[in-house]
């Protein structure tokens, strides 16, 4: 695969500068796509997927936009907004969680802490699971191998961690940075899936 990329690179003229910068500027605008698809809230997950399609294809030097993007969308999010809902019921509970944290509730910051890190742990089997997501692929399943995944591939994992980090930290910093960050999220999942998959 490295030396598929390498010959097409060397066909086209393009140094691994430039390469490197193309799929930076595509993780911005595709960024930017995610962030569009995920307006009504619940779609977050079907946007994700349809964004790591996008930057597969790009690694893979195939034609694709935003048309392809779009169809990848409306594929993914005709059961992908259940499991959009499923991810805001649980960030719900976890403010719960949260609340009783502060409130001094007994044992309050072992279940903030265990409730903190299950989010997180789901956030990134999520996000595992949008980067493996193809046109007709179960949710149910994709979530249950992604959690697997996240378990048995503890670098990988902590490694979409830091993409999730760098998009709150951009949001502190400025909103509409934390926009164009999200593509680099769903490029840090392809990459840890991409990883995985050839150990």
């Amino acid at each position: 695969m490295t030396e598929a990329r390498a010959k097409a690179r060397t066909e086209r003229g393009e140094s691994r500068f430039a390469e490197g910068f193309a799929l930076f500027a595509e993780c911005l605008l595709t960024g930017v796509w995610i962030a569009v698809a995920s307006l009504p809230l619940v779609t977050y997950p079907a946007a994700f997927a349809a964004g790591a399609r996008h930057l597969g294809r790009r690694l893979a030097h195939e034609r694709g936009g935003w048309r392809e993007f779009t169809a990848d969308f409306r594929a993914a999010v005709r059961r992908g907004w259940l499991v959009g809902l499923a991810g805001w019921a649980a960030l719900a509970v976890v403010w719960v969680d949260v609340q009783a944290v502060r409130s001094g509730l007994p044992g309050g910051p072992f279940v903030g802490v265990v409730g903190v890190s299950a989010l997180i742990g789901a956030a990134v089997a999520g996000l595992r699971a949008t980067a493996a997501w193809r046109p007709g692929a179960s949710w149910r399943s994709l979530l249950a191998q992604a959690g697997r995944r996240t378990v048995l591939d503890p670098a990988g994992s902590f490694l979409i961690v830091g993409g999730l980090a760098v998009v709150v930290c951009s949001a502190w910093f400025s909103a509409p940075l934390a926009v164009a960050v999200l593509g680099a999220v769903a490029a840090a999942a392809v990459a840890v899936e991409e990883r995985y998959r050839h150990r």
